[in-house]
């Protein structure tokens, strides 16, 4: 186990932006080794949508918004978005436990299973797996991350709310949080859509003052190991 270690599992490039975007800038500045791992490929999964040349552009586009943030790895999984909900989550887990063990990180950030788009519950489930405590090591902190897009668009009568328990202040980070952002021309809408840079600013500004930051991203604590 590395305390310098951290992985994020994206379902989707540009996931990782919305979602933990600044904290990576700011884990980067403070020393630490960020791997993004982006798992979907949506040219196997649902090629009458997305071609292989999309999914060559939108890599491409994550591999610039990492540049920008510093992320030491960017790996690219192939497993078939947007059909996550009915691929064996056992493979997922097993291409997932392999990244785990090969770097050992201390924080794992995975995205919130109740998300309207069901391969981040195939992503969190499978990654739950994967950091599963072992004899010669275990992943210390577990969280989760929203992603604007999925995360407001929940079921509300579901019962699975996102309610974020730990904030990271962003505020020296968000210029690069945005830059990131702005690398995914392909991915940006309009506001007020969620993946607008409005509406990523705006939840920034939101997480900051509940815990009274400019600016912030919002985690649910999954689990967090305190060792001797």
């Amino acid at each position: 186990m590395n305390r310098s270690n951290i992985v994020v599992f994206a379902p989707h490039a540009d996931d990782e932006i919305l979602g933990v975007g600044g904290s990576i800038a700011r884990f980067v500045k403070e020393g630490k080794s960020v791997t993004v791992v982006i798992c979907t490929n949506a040219a196997i999964g649902s090629p009458d949508e997305f071609s292989e040349q999309d999914i060559e552009r939108v890599r491409a586009e994550a591999v610039r918004a990492h540049e920008i943030l510093g992320v030491s790895e960017t790996v690219f999984l192939d497993f078939p978005a947007p059909k996550l909900d009915v691929y064996p989550v056992s493979m997922i887990a097993a291409e997932l436990t392999g990244i785990i063990e090969r770097l050992k990180p201390w924080s794992v950030f995975l995205p919130f299973p109740g998300d309207l788009h069901l391969d981040h519950f195939a992503i969190h489930r499978a990654g739950l797996v994967a950091c599963r405590p072992r004899s010669d090591f275990m992943v210390s902190e577990v969280l989760v991350y929203e992603t604007l897009s999925e995360t407001e668009w929940a079921s509300g009568v579901s019962g699975f709310g996102f309610s974020p328990s730990l904030f990271i202040n962003i505020e020296r980070h968000m210029d690069k949080k945005m830059a990131a952002l702005g690398c995914y021309q392909s991915q940006l809408r309009k506001f007020p859509h969620g993946r607008s840079f409005e509406s990523v600013k705006t939840l920034a500004q939101f997480r900051g003052i509940t815990a009274g930051f400019n600016f912030a991203e919002g985690f649910m604590v999954e689990r967090m190991s305190i060792f001797e």
